[in-house]
Order: C-alpha cells, then structure tokens, then sequence
C-alpha cells in the first residue's frame, strides 16, 4: 500500500488551472446574480490561482477583472438605490 502521491502526478498545476477557470465562471456569474458573494470568491480564486502559477493565466486575470467589476457594479446599485438588497 502506497500512502504517498506518484512523483509524476502534478496535482497542484491541475488545480491552479481549475482555480483559474472557476474565477472566470464565478466573476461571469457575479455579474447577473449574487455579486456581494461571487465577486470576492472569484478574486481570491483568481489570486491564488496566479500565485500558483497557472498556465491560464489569461483565465484567471479575467476572473480577477470580473470580480472587480462585480464590486463596481453591487457598489453601484448601492449608490443608486441606497441598499443591498433588490427591491422593486
């Protein structure tokens, strides 16, 4: 019984890669529903995903950009209708 992982087995690239395309998705997401929550999430997935240093790089900096925006946007909604929740 082997307890530790294959030499050849590089898990922690496959899972900055994976990190990197979840902040994309979540900062996407972010921007049509559940900003307050999204938006944070994809720009600490987006920062560890580049501190590991992913090959999508790409992926995550546009994640990191779209959680961003996800703040502007909630903070603009705030400053148009002076609360965080929708209300009609």
């Amino acid at each position: 019984m082997q307890l530790i992982a294959p030499a050849n087995r590089r898990t922690g690239f496959r899972d900055a890669d994976g990190m990197a395309v979840a902040s994309f998705v979540l900062g996407l997401l972010g921007l049509l529903v559940l900003n307050v929550l999204l938006g944070p999430i994809a720009i600490v997935l987006a920062g560890t995903a580049l501190w590991r240093g992913t090959a999508r790089r790409g992926r995550a900096l546009l994640g990191l950009g779209l959680g961003v925006a996800d703040l502007l946007v909630l903070a603009a909604f705030v400053q148009a209708d002076h609360t965080i929740s929708w209300s009609l």
